[in-house]
Order: C-alpha cells, then structure tokens, then sequence
C-alpha cells in the first residue's frame, strides 16, 4: 500500500487515502517519487477544464527512483533516477510522423487504463495523465520513463518533467526568441518562471513580466525579468512604452484568460510572435478582427508541452541547469507533503508563488 491523492469526481475534493499498485507488467515501470509538482493543469483535472476518467491519482510533473520493471523494459533498470514523461509519443501517428511528437495522437490513451485501486475497498483507480505522480510510489508505461542526465538533484529534477519543458519549449521551440529580441511573459507561476529564464538563456534583452500580483516581482526578476508589470487595462501601453512605443518582438502567455491572450497579442510589435502556453476554458473566446490581422500582420500559435520532445530536450536542459544557467530550485516557492496539495490549488487560484513541490 501507498498514499496518494486520488480525485474521486470532477468538482469534488482530492482524498489522501491508501491504494494497491500492482507488480508491474510487461513494458511497465515502479517507481518510487522523489517529488512531484503541482501545476496548473492538475488543478483543470479538478474542475473539469480538462477531462480525464476518474476516479484517478492525479499529479503528472515527477521525479523518482526506479523500483522494478517488467519484462522488456531495458533502456533502465532498479534504482536508476528518472523523470516522467506524462505524454509519450507513440511514434506511428500522423504528427509523429511528421516529427511533432508534442502533438502525439496517442499520448494521452493511458490515461484511461485502470492502474491501481483503493485499498479501502477495492475500487478501480485511473493514472491521471498517465503518471499519477501525487503518490509515494507509481506504476507507469516504461515509455512514459526518461533517464534523469547526471548532476541534476533528483527532487528539483521534477519541475523538468512539465513547467521546465513547457517554458522552455515556448521560448526556443514555439516562438524561436533570437538573441537580442524583446519578450514580455504573462503569469509569473511555474511555466512562467521557466519562461523567464529561457528567454535570458535565449539572449533576449528587455524581458517584461506581467502578474495579477505585486508580490511576484522579486520571483520574476531573480529567474531573469528586467522589466515587471502588474497586469491592468493599460498593460499594453506600458509594455510598448518599455520598448520604444514597439511592443516586443514575443509574447508568451501562461495564464489561458481571454483577456491575457488578447492584451499579450497587443503587447508584441507589428509582425510580432504571440505564443499561448496557458490552457483555458471553451468559455474563454479570444475575438479578432479582419482588418486589425491584416495590418499588425502578428502571429498568434498555440504551444502544447513546449512543443517539446523529451527524450532530446531533457539532455540540453540537464546541461543547462549543470552550466548554472538555468536554476530549478528558484522555480520553487513551497515545498509540501501530499496532504498539502489542497492548499496549494488555492494558492494557485488566488495567483500566490510559484511552483508548489510535493516531497516525499
């Protein structure tokens, strides 16, 4: 038996209980957590922003050891330091043929297994996205496991698992920031702290952070911002007044609102790049019109998972954190236990910190 944090209906309150994992079968995978982050996305699992069957063992931003592995797992082995990877690509649908493994058709199809049960009573458990990473110990597909590179500490190697390769992604994959470009990033959470610092990596100059909250500030220019800006009616304005009445050359949104959308398109120059990390609701209608597209000839793109693949970004990331360039633990605001991720999703509604790091 291990403790987790199962969700067992959308809209109703996570429960720390028991549940029984079973030895892993072929091509799957025991891990032991080292610690797991809390994000955002989890928090749509709850409410119903994004769907996936419950009951389910949330949390899919990790880090671990290996316990044991079933038959033909080889690229690991017991007690080897991993990540998890909640989005495997598949390798033989249409867009990973094309080479666009982020938008993986089948990435998401384990979602659907049942993994685990409860040990109260026997009921069947779903991995959240995959990895149900908000427990003391998980079962997981063996492509959903990724060697952690040397010289990474194992419990901050979590954050590499999402908001790291989300933000980092967005900068160099999605929007291609170029050395000596401006770039203004919205939501100062754990995407947007890894957002900051890859701009820097990236050699923008002017990086303008924009929060609901004064508070983050400090949070955003220690991971690179040279600019901060508390998000009102005039934040656009103020973000062109920043860079010669311009705009930047890239806007990244981390929030998924409508209305940040909206102004962060309006923040970029005239043939700027906006690219949207964060996930909204089918509530949340972004409108344009004709002629505006035409004559601020901008570019609007969506950014799944950084547009990301893994298996190649991981090394280049783990050599960045080695070279002192990109620092996980600033990413961290709070380090808690599994009963702690309650008060963390409100935390993340009332836009308070940055990454909440679940630790076991």
């Amino acid at each position: 038996m291990v403790r987790a944090a199962v969700l067992p209906a959308v809209g109703a309150p996570l429960e720390i209980t028991e549940i029984d994992l079973p030895d892993p079968g072929p091509g799957q995978v025991r891990i032991r957590l080292a610690a797991a982050g809390v994000c955002h996305s989890d928090l749509s699992l709850t409410n119903g922003t994004m769907r996936v069957p419950v009951p389910a063992v949330l949390g899919h931003e990790g880090a671990g050891t290996v316990v044991a592995v079933g038959e033909d797992v080889t690229h690991i082995s017991p007690g080897d330091s991993v990540v998890l990877n909640w989005a495997p690509s598949c390798g033989t649908c249409h867009a990973c043929t094309l080479g666009e493994v982020w938008l993986c058709a089948n990435a998401l199809n384990g979602a659907a297994d049942v993994y685990a049960h409860r040990s109260s009573d026997g009921s069947d458990l779903h991995p959240g996205l995959n990895v149900a990473a908000f427990a003391e110990e998980t079962v997981v597909s063996a492509a959903c496991v990724l060697p952690l590179p040397g010289g990474i500490p194992l419990t901050d190697a979590a954050l590499l698992g999402c908001a790291v390769l989300t933000g980092y992604g967005a900068v160099h994959h999605s929007a291609r920031v170029r050395e000596g470009e401006t770039v203004a990033v919205f939501g100062v959470g754990g995407v947007g702290l890894s957002t900051l610092q890859a701009a820097r990596i990236a050699g923008a100059t002017t990086i303008v952070a924009v929060d609901v909250s004064p508070e983050k500030e400090e949070l955003a220019r220690a991971a690179g911002a040279t600019d901060y800006v508390v998000a009102s009616d005039t934040t656009a304005r103020e973000i062109r007044a920043l860079t010669g009445k311009q705009g930047v050359d890239v806007a990244v949104e981390c929030v998924g609102r409508a209305v940040t959308i909206r102004t962060a398109w309006e923040s970029t120059r005239r043939g700027g790049r906006t690219t949207v990390v964060g996930i909204g609701g089918k509530d949340q209608q972004v409108t344009f019109n004709a002629l505006e597209l035409f004559h601020w000839g901008r570019t609007l793109s969506g950014c799944v998972y950084g547009n990301s693949d893994p298996a190649k970004d991981l090394p280049v990331l783990a050599e960045h954190v080695r070279a002192g360039r990109l620092d996980l633990g600033a990413l961290v605001t709070e380090r808690i236990a599994l009963d702690g991720i309650p008060a963390a999703f409100e935390n993340m509604v009332a836009g308070k910190g940055g990454r909440a790091l679940v630790v076991f």
